[in-house]
């Protein structure tokens, strides 16, 4: 496993509002396994239960970092994943936690994977969207499914799915409740 640090960033902008420069980031590029996932799961609810002032936001984020590094490593073409994950300041004191994961990724599982996001749109509602996709899952022999449904309806995060090739980059963010005056 490496550990690095991120490079200096240009703005970036986030997905939801077009807002936002990172101003907390890590970024960690390994092969994950199972074991490794619950590593890092905890490295970062750890890390976030330091910075964030949001025991919610803390959870959702480990959530979300466990089941997007689970779907790495049932779909990585070669292993190699990086994630990173960032606290961006938004408007008005508003501030949004943002993670990224990118791997490599077989034609047939980025086409299932653009057909979920694809799917995602046509449900507003991500709860409504994450029962459909239970009640499916319930029928399937292999697999559930609802890794990224879950962190969409459960994280309470706006996702994102780019593709280029067979190189994937999901993003997830949600809100972080403004810091609490001491």
């Amino acid at each position: 496993m490496r550990f690095a640090l991120p490079a200096p960033r240009r703005r970036r902008y986030d997905l939801c509002s077009g807002r936002g420069a990172f101003m907390t980031a890590f970024e960690l590029q390994f092969r994950p396994s199972a074991t490794l996932i619950q590593v890092v799961r905890r490295f970062v609810f750890d890390f976030y239960e330091g910075v964030l002032d949001d025991p919610d936001t803390v959870a959702r984020v480990a959530l979300a970092t466990h089941e997007l590094l689970e779907n790495a490593v049932k779909y990585s073409l070669d292993g190699a994943t990086e994630l990173s994950l960032g606290i961006e300041e938004g408007e008005g004191g508003t501030r949004e936690v943002a993670l990224r994961l990118r791997n490599r990724a077989a034609a047939s599982d980025v086409e299932a994977l653009t057909a979920l996001f694809a799917e995602m749109d046509q449900y507003p509602d991500p709860y409504a969207h994450y029962q459909a996709a239970m009640e499916r899952g319930a029928r399937r022999r292999t697999g559930s499914g609802l890794g990224i449904v879950r962190v969409r309806a459960e994280g309470e995060m706006c996702m994102k799915c780019s593709v280029e090739g067979d190189k994937v980059l999901i993003e997830a963010r949600t809100q972080v409740e403004p810091r609490r005056e001491a």
